[in-house]
């Protein structure tokens, strides 16, 4: 019986000859993706060069030259950097932006930990209510948050009113204006701000834990402290992490709080670098000065979050 034959399949044709005979290469499917993928990047890539990468440049340029932002700028070399280092008020404002590093990451870190520890699972309504109120302070302008601290922290301000309410009017005092205290004033108003971000970011983490992982533990006969040491912690690890990294941040480059509430004072004791930086370049007209103190505050705050990010980082990742 003869064989049944099945119809030739033609092979795949080559796009037609345009020149010389030789087929054009078609692009490659991937090739498109990416280059489709690269037009949708480009306007964010244009303005993430325009506004930080090309101004982060222009400062390193300037850090070299002396310049009033008016005459003609002369170069300057490396007498900016020597002459911001041999300034003591530089390492004074560094050792108070490590101390904010406590009041602005550490304790809120803390504060959103317990929180989420109160929260998580325990309380079904009104948790949307809860979220919004302590995240209220990160949507807030921190000039206007300032501008209310420093009412509240007055010498006939909310702080002082509850403190003779309870008894404690031999403390009360102008809190930002006191010489031993101002600077802690100053970080609880940014603890106040930070803990609802941490919170915020431990309870979305806390909420992608496994149920069965909680579960386990209480067969295993741990509590609830034990639970949220052993199961909760490392379950939110890479959101410590994170709120780490924004806290410090806030905390080394702060600015607008500083200046809005104390301005640096009372006798320097609130002083921070990016005020300095903002004070050789606007009050004193050293714009290659200033130039240089934000490229040393830009490696401070690298070398510092780089440092947490190793501290806090995820052995299993």
């Amino acid at each position: 019986m003869a064989r049944e034959l099945s119809p030739a399949v033609s092979p795949p044709r080559a796009a037609p000859a345009r020149d010389g005979g030789r087929a054009a290469p078609v692009p490659a499917p991937g090739r498109r993706r990416r280059a489709r993928g690269w037009l949708y990047v480009l306007p964010a890539l244009a303005v993430y060069l325009g506004f930080a990468i090309w101004p982060a440049l222009n400062t390193l340029r300037l850090s070299f030259l002396t310049w009033d932002g008016i005459l003609p700028p002369v170069w300057a070399g490396f007498s900016n950097y020597i002459k911001i280092f041999r300034d003591s008020a530089l390492y004074e404002a560094i050792l108070h932006s490590l101390a904010l590093i406590v009041f602005f990451s550490v304790i809120p870190i803390g504060v959103g930990l317990l929180m989420t520890a109160l929260l998580m699972g325990k309380v079904r309504r009104g948790m949307t209510f809860f979220r919004i109120v302590f995240f209220l302070p990160q949507v807030l302008p921190l000039v206007a948050v300032g501008i209310t601290w420093r009412w509240l922290y007055g010498e006939s301000g909310v702080v002082n009113q509850f403190l003779d309410l309870v008894g404690l009017g031999s403390i009360t005092r102008a809190w930002l204006g006191d010489y031993g205290l101002a600077l802690i004033a100053l970080g609880l108003i940014g603890t106040w701000v930070m803990s609802g971000l941490c919170m915020m970011l431990f309870l979305a983490g806390a909420q992608k834990i496994d149920p069965s992982l909680y579960e386990a533990a209480r067969l295993d006969g741990a509590g609830a402290l034990r639970q949220f040491r052993h199961v909760t912690v490392p379950g939110v690890r890479r959101e410590i992490t994170v709120a780490g990294v924004i806290t410090t941040i806030a905390a080394l480059a702060s600015f607008d709080l500083v200046f809005v509430t104390t301005n640096g004072g009372p006798a320097g004791q609130t002083n921070v670098p990016g005020l300095l930086v903002y004070r050789l370049a606007f009050n004193e007209g050293d714009i290659g000065g200033a130039s240089a103190l934000a490229v040393v505050l830009t490696v401070i705050v690298v070398a510092v979050v780089s440092a947490v990010r190793y501290f806090t980082r995820d052995d299993q990742s």
